[in-house]
């Protein structure tokens, strides 16, 4: 008779929720760390299964960083469910790399912290998660108000599923230490996928109070691209008026500090009003003056290029062909016959 483990049941499980969670486009990308979250438990559990079921030994190796990338994920699923601003969202993400890393490491030099340090881990992160939710449902405002009691209870639940997970962690560290891991088959077999199982139920039921992403409304699209629109005004009296795109030590940062404008901003209204980034707008007006030099004046090609703001003949010569599809010279001769 064939022996199934336990945690290939479970696994089976979850992969069966996972279809439970909303899969339309749009849904889909809005519950990304919720569908990363089941399927990482349901590839955990095949793992306890091939372990400990079948005593594949090697797996051992593997199992501890594929544990401490369970606690970020939790916090990043339930975190998908309050709005944050997008900056401060990316100055910590990277910071959720730390929990595999830190095991990675302690795999290569210290192999015998690694249980501490998951107990340490799951316990921060249950912290984590908790702190979230502690202004109540209300905290969660992405979700929908009809699902949000159920999410906020599913967030309370992931908290004590990660303490859980702690404790039989914690126990079966003792057991080894008292009985040299007599018991420990049957500890993570059993009792440790319960956490498992809990972590893709509270994964589903937030999942589905998660609000569908709301398109962009046209007032607001109306009055980014007015204030666009202000910005670049501002930047162009900057770069006619002042003759500002003259200046060969012109950057992003002098432009915004002049313009009183962030250079975030300025960056923006650019990318979206004109189509191009920010130093070929500039090398846009730069190329317009060396023309208007070369047509007027009998400077040298070099010296057009100098009083325009160019410092070099290498990308005077690429963005002159860019913006008008001729060599400065070139340009000239054509210009000065039309004008015979």
């Amino acid at each position: 008779m064939i022996f199934v483990p336990l945690p290939f049941v479970v696994a089976l499980l979850l992969l069966i929720l996972l279809v439970r969670i909303p899969q339309g486009e749009q849904s889909s990308q809005a519950n990304r760390p919720f569908l990363a979250l089941v399927g990482l438990c349901a590839v955990q559990s095949i793992l306890v299964g091939l372990r400990w079921g079948y005593d594949v030994l090697d797996l051992r190796f593997l199992m501890p960083v594929v544990a401490s990338c369970l606690p970020p994920l939790v916090l990043a699923s339930f975190r998908s469910l309050i709005h944050h601003d997008a900056a401060e969202a990316d100055g910590v993400r990277w910071l959720h790399a730390a929990p595999p890393v830190v095991i990675v490491g302690l795999l290569l030099l210290a192999p015998a912290l690694i249980d501490a340090a998951l107990i340490v881990i799951f316990v921060g992160y249950a912290l984590a998660v908790l702190s979230l939710g502690r202004a109540g449902p209300d905290a969660l405002d992405e979700a929908r108000f009809d699902g949000a009691i159920a999410a906020h209870r599913a967030l309370v639940i992931a908290a004590a599923s990660l303490c859980l997970s702690a404790l039989f962690d914690l126990v079966v560290l003792l057991d080894f230490e008292w009985s040299r891991g007599k018991n420990a088959a049957f500890l993570v077999s059993n009792a440790n996928l319960l956490g498992l199982f809990l972590f893709g139920i509270t994964a589903i039921v937030a999942a589905r109070a998660r609000a569908t992403p709301m398109p962009p409304i046209e007032t607001e699209a109306a009055s980014i691209a007015a204030q666009d629109r202000e910005v670049l005004d501002r930047i162009d009296k900057l770069l006619v008026e002042q003759k500002l795109s003259r200046d060969e030590n012109l950057t992003l940062s002098r432009l915004a500090r002049r313009a009183g404008v962030p250079a975030r901003r300025i960056s923006g209204a650019v990318n979206r009003l004109a189509g191009k980034n920010v130093s070929q707008y500039i090398n846009d007006f730069r190329v317009a003056e060396a023309c208007r030099l070369l047509h007027e004046t009998d400077l040298s090609v070099t010296a057009a290029m100098l009083e325009s703001g160019f410092q070099t003949k290498s990308n005077f010569n690429r963005e002159f062909r860019r913006v008008t599809a001729l060599s400065p010279a070139n340009w000239r001769e054509k210009a000065r016959s039309a004008a015979t």
